[in-house]
């Protein structure tokens, strides 16, 4: 982890839902959005150009979802910690995306509060 800003990745195919995500995270001065995709394929490119400390990952996306793309994003950027935030309320699917790495599991509609104490603790620096 950097000494800088906490960079995050927000990926979800809702442009509207990035952009309200982006301006939650705006409210504070430790988290910087660094990238966005739509899906899972663009979010692994963006990761390549950009190496975020935290990803936001969405399950439900074209081409490639957040399910498909955990496990590749796990493989090639082992110490990118990240937070799936989905509209599913299933614990099966929490405990699922929780073993296949995410490091949280989180229902979009979090209060901005939550989402961003979220961000700043995994993406603080690890002894």
């Amino acid at each position: 982890m950097t000494a800088g800003p906490i960079r995050v990745l927000i990926c979800d195919d809702d442009a509207a839902l990035r952009f309200l995500v982006r301006e939650m995270l705006s409210l504070s001065a430790a988290v910087q959005v660094v990238a966005e995709a739509a899906d899972g394929i663009e979010a692994l490119e963006q990761l390549r150009l950009h190496t975020p400390d935290v990803v936001l990952l969405d399950l439900n996306m074209p081409r490639q979802d957040g399910m498909e793309t955990l496990p590749l994003l796990r493989d090639e950027f082992p110490a990118t910690r990240v937070v799936v935030l989905s509209a599913r309320d299933d614990g099966l699917v929490g405990a699922q995306v929780l073993e296949l790495g995410a490091d949280r599991y989180v229902q979009k509609g979090v209060d901005p509060d939550t989402l961003i104490g979220i961000v700043e603790e995994l993406g603080a620096p690890r002894a």
